[in-house]
């Protein structure tokens, strides 16, 4: 990730953003520098501060005063270095064990693993810390720092390639080093001489061809991979890595494609980079990205990819696979979709003044987004929704935005609405309201906080429509 000083710019309307595909629905505020967001199989979002601190966003949109974790003073925040990662363990609700990636105060990576009693709690003592990795890092760049738990069971730990520019040491292709790679450890075994982790047997490394290599690795030539996530679907792993200085790259590839060699520092992108150091003879070797893109293109300057997710929920159903990512100099929020085998991809307009640092899922599969500039998490969603069944309802709302109350009334004499449900951003039910022979409902909402949500009305006839709603 490559962070640079910007103006914070106000956001006239911090409800509700427009762009030409998506709108973005304002979830919380307030946060200082998050970068990461992450679900621990329950309704509460987690949220990664830079500085050292793991915050809750409730259900209904709150904000917990006392942060969930706090190592401020173990963690040299700033650049690219800060608290990066987490991820929580599989059966975290029995063992409340979640891990973190963080840079110490000597600049160099230490992934941990803390554990919160019980483990539904709100907040976790920094004392439970115990460590599993520690990896010195040469510069004060680069640091990668995302950490996610495969369908395997086994924890995936990114690392970027030392820093500097131009991978100097070229660390990326030597397999000797941790830096540049994807690692692959068992959480839940102890392989002893000191080691808090085990190596999985299926790991591809040492072997006959490198019995030197490390056995952690589970894949190299990584530049910094900056985000990555699996796909809760198909279990294809998914990575955002930042480029040099022309190309941005998104990797895709099934979980149990091992030994996968992604090109840095031979390669930027697809483009020949610097094939002077340990560079395979036959390109037969690398795996090259499923798509990219240039720092110039759709007209509006780029400079580092931050990784998401592919859309794997229900409440958007129009985004059924789509890899949502995100760009933090454009500001821009990128979108790859599979056409008959070909990936395209497009680009919102830029959200000004947000700086697009990571991204989430909920328990449920929505995807979530935060900017490190404003501060802001935001859920992405779709602006089309309810258009086509709407147009056979024909379902008026208003007024919309409302204060105490709203209206929703259909003008097809033949429709009759049956039930309203009304749903936070988070998708939880707060209101329902049923009537059998109604045209046109009355709906009090003095009762609702200020915000965005999701009306859905069904007609007797089991049609339905998803309206959004703003209470002022």
């Amino acid at each position: 990730m490559k962070f640079h000083t910007k103006l914070l710019m106000l956001l006239l309307f911090p409800c509700i953003l427009f762009s030409q595909e998506i709108e973005l629905g304002l979830v919380a505020s307030g946060f200082n520098e998050p970068l990461s967001i992450r679900n621990a199989g329950d309704n509460r979002l987690f949220i990664v501060e830079r500085g050292g601190l793991i915050k809750i966003i409730n259900p209904d949109g709150s904000v917990n005063n006392t942060p969930f974790l706090d190592i401020d003073s173990k963690v040299l925040s700033g650049g690219e270095r800060g608290l990066l990662g987490l991820a929580f363990h599989p059966q975290y609700d029995s063992n409340g064990y979640f891990y973190v990636n963080y840079t110490d105060n000597n600049g160099d990576t230490v992934v941990s693993r803390y554990t919160v009693n019980p483990p539904n709690a709100n907040t976790a003592s920094a004392s439970t810390e115990l460590i599993l990795l520690t990896v010195s890092q040469p510069n004060s760049n680069h640091n990668g720092g995302d950490l996610a738990f495969g369908n395997d069971g086994y924890l995936y730990i990114g690392l970027g390639d030392g820093g500097s520019s131009g991978d100097p040491g070229d660390r990326a292709q030597d397999l000797s080093t941790l830096l540049g790679k994807m690692l692959r450890i068992d959480v839940n075994s102890s392989s002893g001489g000191g080691l808090n982790y085990a190596i999985p047997a299926d790991n591809p490394f040492p072997n006959a061809q490198y019995p030197n290599a490390l056995p952690e690795i589970w894949a190299y030539g990584l530049r910094n991979p900056w985000r990555f996530s699996f796909d809760r679907q198909t279990h294809d792993l998914w990575i955002g890595d930042v480029g040099q200085g022309q190309i941005e790259e998104i990797d895709m590839v099934p979980l149990n494609q091992a030994a996968v060699n992604y090109g840095w520092r031979c390669y930027e992108g697809n483009q020949v980079y610097d094939t002077s150091g340990n560079c395979p003879s036959d390109t037969s070797e690398l795996t090259f990205p499923i798509s990219q893109y240039t720092h110039s293109s759709s007209g509006n300057f780029k400079c580092s990819i931050t990784g998401g997710y592919r859309y794997r929920g229900t409440a958007q159903p129009n985004f059924s696979g789509l890899y949502f990512f995100a760009d933090y100099c454009s500001n821009e929020i990128g979108i790859l979709e599979n056409n008959g085998g070909t990936w395209n991809m497009t680009f919102t307009e830029p959200y000004s003044g947000n700086g697009w640092t990571g991204f989430g899922e909920d328990v449920n599969g929505e995807i979530y987004i935060a900017g490190i500039d404003s501060g802001n998490i935001y859920r992405i969603l779709d602006a089309s929704l309810g258009i086509a069944e709407n147009t056979l309802l024909q379902i008026k709302m208003y007024p919309n935005p409302a204060s105490n109350s709203f209206i929703v009334k259909s003008n097809n004499p033949q429709v009759v609405i049956e039930s309203i449900h009304i749903y936070n951003l988070q998708g939880k039910l707060i209101k329902s309201i049923t009537k059998n022979t109604a045209s046109e409902i009355h709906i009090d909402t003095k009762s609702l906080a200020a915000g965005l949500y999701l009306t859905e009305v069904i007609s007797k006839s089991g049609s339905k429509t998803t309206h959004k709603l703003l209470i002022k």
